[in-house]
């Protein structure tokens, strides 16, 4: 928790460093850049720095973590922690990388700010940064351990066992350890990093669910081509050159959005490329002959577009109280509903448990529809491919 002396301090000062958070982290990413250019040519994406993105996600995740210290002293956001700690763990940030961090974040600060930031100015949102960061790295420390790997040492080679075209923009790949020992476990809902190396000299990396149950002797990972450059400069590689036998350098499993265990009914719904972890959750639940209630929506472009479609079928029938509920923007004679996902239209069981995964404004239509449906905030969970942009909201 924030000191006593901080706390006036950064609630008095929250606006004005709230209202330019925007200009201080592009002053910050320009100047960490200016000084250590491998972290944007090796680390960051350069699709969401392109974007903005990274920017409006970092400036979101500072700005709802003051909040937090000043409107619930005694508590975390452990939600939001946990979700950037995954992302750090799975892409091999260490301890070092936030002083770092720190030194260009708060020059920009005093860059932006000027002489509105005070000797008390700066050691109250001090704490700031540092409450956060060392949350965080707690979090990341106990990540790597559970993985049993050292801090930030989550990378090893892969061999691609197999590439399957699912749909026109859609790969699948099968991944194996080269010398044939078994992939590590992980949960349900979880996801990979990938790194390669592009003609540039880059080697980007980009995440990925893991599209198949745990228990399996390889992995599987589904992507989607995605337009532009450098947004789509990974997943364009690897359509155009990944091919069966080739290596690829892949991190440890990580994410927090996992499939619980127990007996409460589900909701997995989904929309495009966010089908992927739903697959591993549904899969895992037909392996064990689960008899919870799942409930499966799912939302895409047409029948052509949907990758796993008739997986996904499969897994819902292999469920005795699993249903599936589709809807396409070109349903064709498909049988899915034309139009967009309306979760509203379903009957969900009592105490429904929600896990979300697509584009964004998909997750914010179904998750304002399940809470005025009465479904409490606690029981939504989801997943953001790219930067959580909702941390800015």
């Amino acid at each position: 928790m924030l000191s006593e002396q901080a706390v006036p301090v950064v609630r008095a000062t929250l606006p004005a460093v709230g209202g330019a958070l925007d200009q201080i982290t592009e002053r910050f990413y320009g100047r960490l850049f200016a000084a250590h250019p491998g972290l944007l040519r090796d680390l960051f994406n350069r699709g969401n720095q392109a974007s903005g993105d990274q920017r409006k996600a970092l400036a979101g995740s500072i700005a709802a973590f003051a909040v937090a210290l000043l409107d619930h002293p005694d508590t975390r956001p452990d939600a939001m922690l946990s979700r950037i700690a995954h992302k750090h763990a799975s892409l091999g940030v260490t301890p070092e990388q936030y002083e770092v961090v720190h030194e260009h974040l708060f020059a920009a600060i005093v860059e932006v700010l000027g002489e509105a930031v005070t000797p008390e100015v700066a050691r109250a949102w001090d704490e700031v940064y540092w409450l956060m960061a060392n949350a965080l790295i707690a979090v990341e420390s106990r990540l790597y351990q559970e993985a049993g790997v050292a801090e930030g040492e989550v990378w090893h080679p892969m061999e691609i066992a197999e590439r399957h075209e699912e749909t026109p923009d859609t790969v699948s790949f099968v991944l194996r350890h080269p010398d044939g020992t078994p992939t590590a476990a992980f949960r349900p809902g979880q996801y990979v990093s990938v790194q390669v190396a592009l003609p540039d000299g880059a080697r980007q990396i980009r995440q990925y669910s893991l599209s198949a149950a745990p228990g399996h002797p390889r992995w599987r990972i589904t992507v989607k081509r995605v337009d532009g450059d450098p947004a789509g400069e990974v997943s364009s590689w690897l359509h155009a050159h990944a091919r069966t036998g080739d290596l690829v350098d892949v991190s440890a499993p990580f994410g927090d959005l996992v499939l619980p265990e127990g007996d409460t009914p589900l909701l997995l719904a989904s929309a495009g490329i966010g089908s992927t972890p739903m697959l591993a959750m549904l899969d895992h639940l037909a392996a064990g002959g689960s008899t919870r209630p799942v409930v499966v929506v799912h939302a895409d472009r047409s029948p052509e577009s949907h990758a796993h479609a008739v997986e996904l079928r499969r897994l819902v029938d292999a469920l005795p109280q699993g249903t599936l509920h589709l809807w396409y923007e070109e349903p064709g004679d498909s049988g899915a509903l034309p139009g967009r996902a309306d979760v509203t239209a379903l009957d969900l069981p009592t105490g429904t448990t929600a896990y979300l995964c697509g584009p964004l404004p998909f997750l914010r239509t179904v998750r304002a529809d399940l809470l005025g449906l009465g479904t409490s905030a606690a029981d939504i969970h989801y997943e953001v491919f790219g930067p959580d942009l909702w941390l800015g909201a």
